[in-house]
């Protein structure tokens, strides 16, 4: 028999709107099926897509649960049917489709992974959801390889302060804008060649005076919108560009004969609406070539700020400031 309270504290989407529409409350504790394991939560990272879940932008897939919160790290508690893989006790953190911001949290075993050597709880909670969208897209997708040039659009937040070292770690050139001269050196200090200050500086000229011409091999952009022709124009011969988020808008007015010319490619992708089966591989691919260097202490992530999971609306306001650098976490107290 379970030991575990039958009751939760979470965080709750109260309606659509603003911080103030989180609220907590109390839930029952949930059970794993087969396959799932029950984590009581230690810490919970805060991401961009609960933000744009509590907006009514982002609603979770069918089947997850309606609280927000796409990364946990804490104690396997409950073993589901048919688990082999993990023990009671174990420290892990996985990826989840939501239910996040709560005292306990059911997650496929597949999208679990060990807390790496030495990190406490709390980066551990960071790392699911930057490192599973950053492994797909920059590496599966985009290809990274030692050797290139990579420019990485919004290098300060949770994913682009990841994709700055793990591009590096790989032997990449990385190149990473930002909103502020500080955070344009704070991208250099994970690993960037050089931060750009978007406000005052013109990526496109940078990249290509850094490259004599040549432009980059790699773009990780989140921005889209504008930035869309622009990323064009810095690409290289044969260059790759990848899209994970629409900050700028979803829309953009392009040049087509600059894909021609340049033989680019020009792609993108979402995590959240995969299946459990393709989270799974990435999941292996991190845990293969990405896990080691986390244990290494050669990448580990940046965090910008803690909040209690009561303050949740606190934490999610900050984030839509974009002023902090790196990722946000919720701490968590199961009881």
């Amino acid at each position: 028999m379970s030991k575990h309270p039958e009751t939760m504290p979470v965080v709750e989407i109260a309606g659509i709107g603003g911080p103030e529409q989180l609220r907590v409350a109390s839930r029952p504790t949930p059970s794993p099926a087969a396959g799932e394991v029950l984590i009581r939560v230690a810490a919970a990272g805060v991401n961009r897509p609960d933000v744009m879940q509590r907006q009514g932008r982002h609603p979770p897939p069918p089947g997850a649960s309606d609280i927000p919160g796409l990364e946990v790290a804490g104690e396997i508690v409950e073993l589901g049917a048919g688990v082999g893989e993990w023990q009671l006790g174990d420290r892990v953190t996985a990826l989840l489709p939501g239910g996040g911001y709560a005292g306990y949290a059911v997650a496929a075993t597949s999208l679990c992974l060990p807390v790496p050597r030495g990190f406490s709880l709390i980066e551990a909670a960071a790392l699911p959801e930057t490192f599973f969208t950053v492994w797909t897209n920059l590496f599966e997708r985009g290809r990274c390889a030692a050797g290139e040039t990579v420019l990485i659009h919004g290098g300060t937040s949770g994913i682009g302060t990841t994709a700055i070292q793990l591009a590096h770690a790989w032997g990449a050139r990385v190149f990473a804008t930002a909103g502020t001269p500080d955070k344009a050196r704070a991208c250099e200090r994970l690993g960037a060649e050089r931060g750009i200050d978007y406000r005052t500086e013109d990526f496109v000229a940078v990249v290509q005076n850094a490259t004599a011409g040549r432009g980059v091999d790699l773009i990780l952009d989140m921005v889209a919108g504008s930035y869309v022709e622009r990323n064009l124009e810095a690409a290289a011969l044969e260059g790759r560009i990848v899209t994970i988020s629409l900050l700028g808008g979803p829309r953009a007015q392009i040049d087509m004969s600059l894909i021609l010319r340049k033989r680019l490619t020009l792609t993108g992708s979402t995590l959240r609406q995969r299946s459990v089966a393709q989270k799974a591989a990435i999941a292996a691919g991190l845990r293969a070539s990405v896990w080691p260097l986390l244990d290494a202490g050669r990448v580990r992530p940046v965090i910008a700020a803690t909040f209690p999971l009561a303050a949740a609306g606190a934490a999610q306001a900050l984030m839509e400031t974009s002023t902090h650098i790196g990722k946000i976490v919720l701490t968590v107290d199961p009881t």
